[in-house]
């Protein structure tokens, strides 16, 4: 079951659209190869990402929320925040345990949690913004 990227996720600033595109795309790389039995080699692949990802995307998405004003920029970081620790935490967890099932299952709901709730409806706010300026 794919995670599809919708236009309706779209800020409108298109380094930061393909970077959610990029996103979705490596999730699905995992849920298929969780399919096939392969989520353990693919969970690092995904893991190694994320970590030049959020340095890259969260960095990019700030900065533009600063220069626009942005109202909601405060809480917007806290989830980045939140969303680095969890990495990290999922980082720590490869590295002292390797690929197992248990961080390929937490990988997946956490990509899914982000998915859903940061990027469906925080990052929607902010290119609601973006559009109406308001």
């Amino acid at each position: 079951m794919a995670v599809e990227w919708s236009e309706k996720l779209a800020t409108g600033n298109d380094d930061i659209d393909n970077q959610h595109k990029e996103l979705f795309r490596r999730f699905n790389n995992l849920l298929d190869a969780c399919h096939q039995r392969k989520g353990k080699e693919e969970v690092s692949k995904l893991i190694l990402f994320l970590g030049d990802y959020v340095r890259t995307h969260f960095s990019m998405e700030e900065s533009l929320q600063k220069r626009c004003s942005f109202p909601g920029y405060s809480d917007h970081k806290k989830q980045h925040d939140g969303f680095i620790h969890d990495l990290k935490k999922l980082e720590q967890q490869f590295n002292l345990e390797g690929a197992t099932l248990l961080l390929v299952i937490q990988t997946n709901q956490t990509m899914m949690d982000w998915l859903i709730n940061h990027i469906n409806s925080t990052d929607k706010k902010f290119a609601e913004y973006l559009r109406t300026g308001a």
